[in-house]
C-alpha cells in the first residue's frame, strides 16, 4: 500500500465497545466497497477489535485512528494496524509514525500546519475536525498556496456532503461514521451497514 488516500472514496471510522463485533462489521463494510477501516483508539476493545480484523479479515485493510502518542503507534502496529491516523501531532508523535514503516496520516487544522509537514516531506494528512476547522470553503483556499498537500477530511461529514469534498482536486478520500449507525451497529444489522457501505463506495 502507497496511499491510504486512494484506497476508497470513504474511510469508515469505527469505534467498537465489544471486539466480538470487528470481525462481522469488517466484512460487511467491504462487501460494501469499503476496505480501509480506522478503528479509533477510543475504548478498551480497540486493540483487540484491530488485531481480531487484521486476522480474521485479510481483505480489510484495518488501520488505527485516534493515535496520540509513541506508545500508541507501537501497540496498534503490534496489533496488525496498516495504517495510522491523528487528530494532530507532535514532534515526537509524527517521529514514531514515521519510524513505524506503516503509511500514516497527521491531522492538521491550520495552513502553518499544513506548511510544517509539508516541510518535512510529509504531503498526505488528516483535516480535522473538518466541519467545525472550515469545511471545503478551506480546503478549497488551501490549494492554491499549498498544492502538494493532500487531505482525507474528517470530523462532521455525512453523505450529503461527502461529494463537495470528494470533487476538490487536494482531497483523497473522506472519513465518516455514517455508514455505521449506533443502532445498527448495537443491533448487529450487519446487512443494513453494507448497504450504507456500498452507498458511500458509489460516491465516486
Amino acid at each position: 500500500m502507497t496511499s491510504v488516500l486512494d484506497l476508497a472514496p470513504v474511510v469508515p471510522v469505527v469505534v467498537l465497545d465489544d471486539a466480538a463485533d470487528a470481525v462481522p462489521l469488517a466484512r460487511a463494510l467491504v462487501a460494501g466497497g469499503l476496505p480501509a477501516i480506522e478503528v479509533t483508539l477510543r475504548t478498551p476493545a480497540a486493540l483487540d477489535a484491530i488485531r481480531a480484523i487484521a486476522d480474521g479479515v485479510p481483505e480489510a485493510v484495518v488501520g488505527a485512528g485516534t493515535v496520540v502518542s509513541a506508545a500508541g503507534v507501537a501497540d496498534a502496529v503490534a496489533a496488525g494496524a496498516r495504517f495510522l491516523v491523528s487528530p494532530g501531532w507532535t514532534g515526537g508523535l509524527l517521529d514514531a509514525m514515521t519510524a513505524s514503516g506503516v503509511p500514516f496520516l497527521p491531522g492538521v487544522a491550520t495552513a502553518s500546519e499544513v506548511v510544517a509537514l509539508l516541510e518535512r516531506g510529509i504531503r498526505e494528512m488528516k483535516f480535522f475536525p473538518a466541519e467545525a476547522a472550515g469545511g471545503t470553503a478551506y480546503l478549497k483556499s488551501l490549494a492554491g498556496p499549498l498544492p502538494a498537500a493532500r487531505f482525507c477530511p474528517t470530523g462532521g461529514i455525512s453523505l450529503a456532503s461527502a461529494p463537495e469534498y470528494l470533487a476538490l482536486p487536494n482531497v483523497g478520500c473522506v472519513g465518516g461514521t455514517w455508514m455505521l449507525p449506533p443502532d445498527a451497529v448495537a443491533a448487529r444489522d450487519w446487512r443494513r451497514v453494507e448497504a450504507l457501505a456500498r452507498e458511500a463506495a458509489a460516491l465516486r
